[in-house]
């Protein structure tokens, strides 16, 4: 019988001995392998954490200790430890668990995660709780070497150094690692500083120094003697930061990352254990190419062979990347900026063609925005590419170094709208009611690839800044566009695409192809020839457009793939406000609410935004 197969929860996984657990996390890792080449999700970094968190469910009291996880894609084993293994088959599906920890999910999920760099912060936070209500909890933040790149990370490392905060942070090292292991001796000083008998006696020690220039120069002693043993210590700098570091380990050893946990439990004030770890552990086609694997879709579990998806048209990401290698090739101060993303937003065409002129800042959204700010107030021309959900993280840059300052940066904000299986973390729904309130902005949203590629020239004409283009996930509508000589599409001007009466619906995105489609499904069905506009720019509004629409019919249905409250809807409704005689104005937009993970389509047509959806409001209207 599998081991797997007798947990349901962590309290079976610590009533194992310890020699079963390498045997465990075989099973877990087969499992998770098994599971997403059926229903796909984020692999590669789930497999390098399965010691890890097998370890830590071992060793802590869980859910009473709390784990915290890092962005979380890498907690799979986690979710299948913690009561949710046959739910796991069905993770990121509709109606099926997250593919993040969610507090609403489970107890074992102590914090939300999605985007990167809050574990420290949040971690922090619960220890200190705990400490003000005396409940005695551990806490552990995990977090990885890439989502430590964040400010926020170093906000919570800062602060959490400063403290006596009983908290254990994991540095899930599985990219670069921040000091290199020295032999003998980096496994003397592993030893050493985890035995429980060195560390009585240091405590003692410190506690007789007392406050003062003493216990300073001893501090720089030992931090230096460390550093000079450890070639490169990445150590030093946690230390110098208030924390006691340890490591690095070999994180896919179950056997030391065990004991060493064991070791450190009791240790009070802020710790870091480092540990390195393979990024796709055991599986070897992730382990050759961690990156394809990180999210690789559906495969063949024995071979390794990954089912090729088929487009209907062009994807959005790959549109922006090839035009904008356009761009770079005939301007040469056009640059690229993306926060990690490279290969999601498309950007990897302008690191091949042109890696002078390319830019991954890591996942650090803040300073992608005032990096590229700083890019044109040095004549360069920046197109930095971030999706819509993560640049809300930078909305007081592009609000203070960019806005403010009225600098030519052309924010490309990709995943906008609703986004699929990754859920309600994901979704750029936020992003047309949160700027259309900054002064200076530009904000424009193609309906189609053709549309993507002339608003991207257009704004590179743009002399002042944000100049920001949002488009979806996934494919566009079909149209031709590599061979289509580019237009200006002029700020504030708008486009009929199908001339009618009485009802308007005036249209952001490709939301207007689907408001085409329901219009004609009206006129077949009522007689009723509904107007339809694509607004193409949320600001500035085509005043001009709205100005035909009150004189010539007497209700107005506005269509967005965003929050309804302060995007289009908010702004068709605050320019007619208060005016004697004008049209009735509805909105389809994504609701008050978040949304789980499902597919598109579902999602779309729970929000009422697919084309069955705008048909009813038209047929509603015209029957009110």
């Amino acid at each position: 019988m599998a081991l797997l197969d007798k947990i349901s929860l962590p309290e079976d996984v610590r009533k194992l001995q310890q020699k079963e657990l390498g045997r465990l996390c075989a099973e877990l890792r087969e499992y998770i392998v098994d599971c997403c080449s059926k229903n796909p999700g984020h692999l590669a970094s789930s497999l390098g954490a399965v010691e890890i968190i097998t370890a830590l469910h071992y060793i802590y009291n869980t859910p009473k200790d709390k784990i915290v996880f890092d962005v979380g894609h890498q907690a799979y084993a986690h979710k299948i430890l913690t009561g949710r293994k046959e739910q796991f088959k069905k993770m990121r599906t509709e109606g099926g668990i997250s593919g993040f920890p969610l507090r609403s999910e489970s107890p074992y999920d102590v914090f939300g995660a999605g985007h990167s760099s809050t574990s420290i912060s949040a971690a922090l936070g619960l220890a200190e709780a705990a400490r003000l209500s005396g409940s005695g909890e551990k806490v552990v933040a995990v977090i990885g070497d890439g989502a430590l790149t964040g400010g926020l990370a170093w906000e919570g490392l800062n602060n959490t150094g400063s403290t006596l905060a009983d908290v254990l942070i994991i540095l899930n090292d599985n990219n670069i690692s921040i000091d290199e292991a020295a032999g003998g001796i980096h496994n003397y000083l592993l030893r050493i500083t985890t035995d429980p008998t060195y560390n009585r006696m240091k405590s003692r020690i410190w506690n007789a120094l007392g406050e003062g220039k003493i216990r300073e120069w001893v501090q720089k002693k030992v931090t230096d003697t460390k550093s000079n043993l450890v070639r490169g210590s990445g150590g030093a700098i946690f230390e110098a930061l208030g924390f006691r570091y340890f490591g690095p380990i070999d994180g896919n050893d179950i056997d030391q990352v065990t004991d060493t946990l064991r070791k450190l439990k009791d240790l009070k004030g802020p710790r870091i254990l480092h540990c390195i770890t393979t990024k796709g552990k055991g599986y070897a086609p992730a382990e050759k190419d961690p990156v394809v694997w990180h999210a690789p879709g559906k495969f063949n579990p024995a071979t390794g062979e990954r089912v090729r998806q088929s487009y209907p048209a062009a994807r959005y990401q790959d549109v922006f990347g090839e035009v904008l290698v356009q761009l770079a090739k005939a301007d040469t101060k056009v640059v690229g900026v993306t926060p990690a993303m490279a290969s999601g937003c498309g950007m990897t065409a302008l690191e091949k063609a042109m890696p002078e002129r390319f830019f991954d800042v890591g996942i650090e959204e803040e300073h992608a925005v005032t990096f590229s700010a700083g890019l044109a107030a040095g004549g360069m021309k920046p197109f930095c590419n971030i999706y819509s959900s993560f640049s809300q993280r930078a909305y007081d840059c592009i609000i203070h170094d960019v806005a403010l300052q009225g600098l030519p940066v052309v924010l490309c904000f990709d995943r906008a709208g609703l986004v699929g299986e990754d859920g309600a973390t994901h979704h750029g729904c936020f992003d047309l009611a949160a700027y259309r309130s900054v002064p200076g902005t530009t904000i424009a949203a193609p309906r189609n690839e053709l549309e993507l590629k002339n608003l991207m020239y257009t704004a590179l004409e743009a002399k002042k800044g944000p100049f920001i283009i949002r488009y979806p996930r996934g494919c566009g509508e079909g149209v031709e566009w590599k061979d289509v000589e580019p237009a200006i599409l002029p700020p504030g001007k708008g486009e009929c695409l199908k001339k009618g009466s009485r009802v308007a619906v005036l249209a952001l995105g490709p939301s207007a192809c689907r408001a085409v489609e329901a219009a004609q499904l009206c006129l077949e069905q009522t007689g009723l020839n509904p107007s339809v506009y694509d607004m193409r720019y949320l600001k500035p509004l085509d005043t001009g457009i709205l100005e035909e629409v009150a004189s010539s019919c007497r209700a107005i249905l506005t269509v967005e793939d965003g929050a309804l409250k302060g995007g289009l809807f908010g702004a068709v409704s605050e320019y007619f406000a208060g005016r004697p005689g004008s049209p009735l104005i509805k909105g389809a937009g994504i609701p008050d609410r978040f949304i789980a993970n499902a597919p598109q389509s579902v999602q779309r047509e729970e929000c009422g935004i697919d084309t069955d959806g705008i048909l009813d409001l038209l047929l509603q209207m015209i029957k009110g």
